[in-house]
């Protein structure tokens, strides 16, 4: 099992920037993927990156190019750096935790771009 809590959401203006944290409770070293999904009101969540132990990220085609995730093993996190904000960008971004063959989910992280 694993506790995953996410920091970093907030209010920017369209063009902005922000970077969302995910502090896993226990090594993400040996995890087998880990993520950033995104949920907007009345949509069904959707993946924004993935990052797996050991291979290539993976990225919405909507975010591509300006959003970047990351992961430090040594400091149990995982981040999600996003660039030129746009409207519609605004959810509730959650970090995600695959260890076969259970998905953990943290609380979420609201992220409201508007001007």
């Amino acid at each position: 099992q694993v506790q995953l809590v996410e920091s970093g959401g907030g209010l920017v203006q369209p063009g902005g920037s922000l970077r969302l944290s995910c502090v896993a409770s226990r090594s993400i070293f040996s995890i087998n993927a880990m993520g950033w999904y995104r949920q907007a009101p009345g949509k069904q969540r959707e993946l924004v990156a993935t990052i797996p132990s050991g291979g290539v990220t993976n990225y919405a085609d909507s975010v591509k190019g300006r959003f970047a995730i990351s992961r430090d093993n040594a400091k149990n996190t995982v981040y999600l750096q996003m660039n030129s904000l746009k409207p519609e960008d605004t959810a509730v971004y959650y970090c995600n935790a695959f260890i076969r063959p259970t998905a953990y989910w943290g609380q979420g992280t609201q992220v409201t771009v508007s001007s």
